[in-house]
């Protein structure tokens, strides 16, 4: 089985609004990377039901080390960066999307995060 991750960062106050919108630019971003770079597992996670858990992180760090693991482990992976035009300062990383990937090796890099 294949699915999507995104990691939200917690420490910043974001809306239910805010991270819905957050996430979807990450499910975005990582749905365009993957139908370039990784047909096969795309297809497979798009005729599957496009399978996203969202999970939480304390910092940016977290979020740096998520991008780290993910360069590591061949994982596509994007970070999301507010416009700020709202609640957030311009610049701000708010999440990182991975995959879509097998389930098994993005729990490898996310499985300790409780869900958001």
């Amino acid at each position: 089985m294949v699915k999507m991750v995104i990691a939200v960062r917690k420490d910043l106050a974001m809306g239910k609004g805010k991270i819905a919108a957050q996430v979807a630019h990450a499910a975005v971003a990582c749905t365009l990377i993957s139908m370039k770079k990784n047909k096969k597992t795309f297809n497979e996670w798009y005729e599957t039901g496009q399978k996203k858990v969202v999970v939480k992180v304390d910092n940016l760090q977290e979020i740096y080390k998520i991008k780290e693991e993910c360069k590591i482990l061949g994982v596509i992976s994007e970070t999301i960066t507010d416009a700020g035009f709202t609640q957030i300062i311009p610049g701000t990383v708010t999440c990182i999307g991975l995959g879509p990937d097998e389930d098994d090796l993005l729990d490898q890099i996310t499985g300790s995060y409780g869900l958001l």
